[in-house]
């Protein structure tokens, strides 16, 4: 199915496991899933055949809202440890060493890493990175506005905040930026020619593990000479921690900072880019949030992140026979959950497409559905996310998108590599 062929009219046409699909304009995927919706029960895909992730077994397509959260609350069921959550073929063994963090596990182990981590954020850490939030964004407007009267929102803004927070967070020196910002371009990039070149899969695979290699040897290095030689960083943190007797090895060390980099810079930097996308084409809801504007804020981030739903999907496997809302699922079933269509649930979100600063109630699933696996940067993502465009809307009223959109290649990430701006 490419994006030249006619529109989809009906479920049968949709096939989320054709990379063309995810090249239609998003008004024709909104469509497919909304055709995906109107069934009773979820509708089954052939997987995607990757060579270097031999398990081709196909899927169910979880796109409904109230399937979404009972899954999410069904862990024990549904798991994200067997053969992992972020990716629909199950995970090759030597991709686990990298890409083995919490997410993509069941508790204990996943309690026991949460547990870890959770704690080395402590009070002051955590008032130092909201204080270091408020100083990068002015930072960055400062140098906005000397370089304008446009960029690309995206290079220039949007991703600069999520990855100098996540990099100071970690204690990575600011010479590192660009290193980080590369790799994990490639991580979430990989199936995207601006990041690694058309080539087979097997291409593909080796710039993933090179990249994840690259970013696990910079932190483990930081941790070897933290563990001497402490300071106030979250490495230094995690490297020192023994909580109860526990504390990460050098592996999960690495693995848990893949996962910061991808999930907490990548999709904070989609969020902040799609935000200026939907205050663009919604000037009327740009001029509201204008007239108080910290009034209004919390309730625009939510609605920002319902609608740019950063990440589009995660995996789960049944471990046992099963039956939800009407659907028998059999052991070893695969079920992806679709945040991206659950978010755009009219059952459940009155007008779904529209942008609105004000809606409330807001029970979107951007941050992940209910359960042990809900976003733990989700604070953090909350608080870049509103003191970015506070500081947009109070010094750069006038900023708006001056073009289209580049969309990133992907069906997992609902990413936008470039976005050119002016004001």
């Amino acid at each position: 199915m490419s994006a030249e062929r006619e529109p989809i009219t009906s479920y049968d046409q949709v096939n989320l496991s054709d990379w063309d699909f995810w090249a239609r304009p998003m008004e024709e995927r909104e469509r497919a899933f909304e055709l995906l919706r109107e069934r009773d029960t979820p509708v089954h895909f052939d997987a995607l055949q990757v060579s270097y992730a031999p398990d081709g077994v196909g899927y169910y397509a979880i796109v409904k809202y109230a399937d979404v959260l009972e899954i999410s609350r069904n862990p024990e069921v549904f798991s994200s440890g067997e053969g992992g959550a972020t990716n629909i073929s199950d995970m090759p063994a030597e991709f686990a060493e990298y890409f083995g963090s919490m997410i993509n596990m069941d508790d204990p182990r996943h309690a026991r890493l949460r547990r870890i981590v959770s704690r080395a954020f402590t009070p002051k850490m955590i008032q130092k990175f909201e204080e270091d939030v408020q100083a990068a964004a002015a930072r960055i407007v400062d140098d906005l506005l000397a370089t304008g009267p446009g960029c690309d929102f995206v290079t220039e803004v949007a991703a600069k905040l999520p990855l100098k927070i996540i990099c100071d967070m970690m204690g990575i020196p600011e010479r590192d930026y660009k290193f980080v910002f590369d790799r994990s371009n490639v991580i979430l990039g990989s199936f995207d020619p601006e990041y690694v070149p058309a080539g087979d899969m097997d291409s593909v695979a080796a710039a993933l593990l090179t990249a994840a290699q690259e970013l696990q040897q910079l932190v483990q290095e930081l941790a070897a000479h933290r563990s001497e030689h402490p300071t106030g960083d979250l490495i230094s943190a995690l490297v020192n921690a023994n909580i109860d007797g526990e504390r990460l090895t050098l592996q999960e060390l690495g693995s848990f900072f893949i996962l910061l980099v991808v999930a907490g810079n990548e999709t904070t930097r989609n969020a902040i880019s799609q935000g200026l996308l939907l205050l663009t084409a919604n000037p009327g809801e740009k001029a509201r949030w204008l007239t108080d504007i910290e009034g209004h804020s919390a309730k625009a981030v939510e609605e920002i992140v319902r609608l740019a739903s950063p990440v589009n999907f995660m995996r789960r496997k049944v471990t046992r026979d099963f039956e939800l809302n009407g659907m028998q699922y059999k052991k070893g079933d695969k079920t992806v959950l679709y945040y991206w269509s659950a978010n755009r649930d009219a059952t459940v979100f009155e007008d779904p497409y529209r942008f609105d600063i004000t809606r409330d109630p807001n029970p979107h699933v951007g941050f992940g559905g209910p359960g042990p696996h809900f976003c733990l940067g989700a604070h953090l993502a909350r608080r870049e996310i509103s003191v970015m465009f506070r500081e947009l809307l109070h010094r750069v009223p006038a900023i708006e998108a001056s073009g289209e959109p580049q969309r990133l290649s992907s069906s997992f990430i609902n990413g936008i590599k470039h976005l050119p701006c002016t004001f």
